[in-house]
């Protein structure tokens, strides 16, 4: 297979009707450490909104176990898209997930914010320092799996197209980014479990790579300096190197997808284990539109 294979298939297909399938090949074949990437800076998006920050603060869940938080949250992206959405197993997800959220007062609004974040993230980090950019089938793909999350968890008002979702995205923080204190906690935590990725001897260095990509607006909302430009320039390279020598690399076949092991769960999880504690094995609610049928 070579290297734009799938591009070129992607390219034929239908992104109203096969989304589901670009998604898994974006994900698992074409970008799976840059969506992984774009998915951990959205997290830091969502801090920019004190309504946000201070929620996930009180709750705890980054400070005692922010790595099974960041695992839980990616591993339920995982289950509802593996067999599909509408799946036995994807809906399985979306109600427990569901009955996670069910618990605190998110508004509405709070709630595309975030879903904007997971789309759109992983678009600009993809574009800014993937092998290649997205076509446009890859960005209404990622477009449409962020409609049909919402339509699980009963978001109203989720946009269809990713031009949509970027300006949802850029008005809402234009608006509603300011510092709080519990912005820069929650950011502190989870810097603290990027680093834990790497060595000991380069987790200073991390420490300053990430904010390094960070724009001002989200710097400012998270309490951080800028970093040097020299800083930002090296990180910058750095990603432009590495880009450079996957474009340079085979495609990965189709028999060795890219499913990275959670760190939490050396074993093996079931879908009840994720989410806090509290969570486990409590009644689940229909999802929206099942109550009628």
């Amino acid at each position: 297979m070579g290297r734009y294979s799938r591009l070129r298939e992607i390219r034929r297909m239908d992104p109203e009707r096969d989304y589901e399938q670009i998604f898994r090949w974006i994900t698992q074949y074409e970008f799976p450490w840059d969506y992984a990437q774009g998915i951990s800076l959205a997290f830091l998006r969502d801090y920019g909104v004190p309504r946000i920050s201070q929620l996930l603060d009180r709750t705890q869940e980054f400070e005692r176990a922010g790595q099974k938080r960041y695992d839980d949250t990616v591993l339920f992206g995982y289950e509802m898209a593996a067999e599909g959405f509408d799946s036995e197993r994807g809906r399985a997800a979306a109600r427990h997930l569901n009955r996670i959220h069910g618990r605190y007062p998110i508004r509405n609004e709070d709630y595309r914010f975030v879903l904007a974040t997971t789309v759109v993230g992983p678009k600009r980090w993809i574009d800014r320092f993937g092998w290649r950019p997205l076509c446009a089938n890859e960005c209404q793909a990622l477009a449409l799996v962020g409609h049909k999350m919402a339509e699980l968890m009963g978001i109203e008002g989720a946009p269809r197209t990713m031009a949509e979702y970027e300006k949802l995205l850029d008005d809402y923080e234009a608006s509603a980014f300011a510092y709080d204190p519990a912005n820069h906690r929650v950011a502190n935590a989870t810097f603290r479990i990027l680093s834990a990725w790497y060595p000991a001897a380069l987790r200073p260095a991390v420490a300053r790579f990430v904010p390094a990509l960070l724009d001002e607006p989200l710097l400012k909302a998270l309490g951080f300096p800028q970093q040097p430009r020299w800083m930002r320039t090296l990180a910058v390279r750095v990603l432009q190197a590495r880009a450079a020598f996957v474009r340079l690399t085979p495609a990965r076949p189709a028999s060795r997808p890219r499913l990275a092991p959670p760190r939490s769960y050396p074993f093996g999880y079931t879908l009840d284990d994720l989410g806090p504690a509290w969570a486990q094995h409590r009644p689940l609610r229909p999802l929206p539109g099942e109550e009628a049928s």
